[in-house]
C-alpha cells in the first residue's frame, strides 16, 4: 500500500528496451517499476517506495526529503568559460537587462 501522505516526485516513461512503462521516483533514483500501463507503473513504484521507506524507518536510516517540501533559495552558481560570460554580459547590456534576468530568460524562467 502506498504511503499515506506521499509527496515524492514520480515520473512514468516508456522503455523501448523493456517494451513496458517504467515508474520512477526522483528521490529514490535506484528504484523503478515496470508495467504494461502507465497507471500500473505509477502504482508499482509508489508501493516500492512505501516499502523502502518503512524498511529505512525500521533500520534507523535517513529518509530522503520530498523535493516538494525542500526550501530552495532561488540562487545557484553556474560556472561557464570566460568567453561565454563575456558574451552573455554583452547580450544583457544590449537588451538593457541584468545578467541574472538574461540567464533566467534563457533558462525559461519567467
Amino acid at each position: 500500500m502506498p504511503l499515506k501522505n506521499d509527496h515524492y516526485t514520480y515520473r512514468v516513461t516508456w522503455s523501448d528496451e523493456d517494451k513496458e512503462y517504467v515508474g520512477l521516483c526522483v528521490e529514490f533514483p535506484s528504484l523503478s517499476w515496470l508495467s504494461t500501463t502507465p497507471e500500473l507503473a505509477l502504482q508499482g513504484i509508489r508501493r516500492v517506495v512505501s516499502q523502502v521507506v518503512k524498511d529505512m524507518k525500521k533500520s534507523g536510516e535517513e529518509i530522503p526529503e520530498p523535493l516538494s517540501q525542500k526550501h530552495f533559495s532561488g540562487k545557484f552558481v553556474v560556472r561557464v568559460p570566460p568567453d561565454v560570460h563575456r558574451k552573455l554580459a554583452i547580450q544583457a547590456s544590449e537588451h538593457g537587462v541584468s545578467l541574472n534576468r538574461l540567464a533566467s530568460a534563457k533558462l525559461g524562467v519567467s
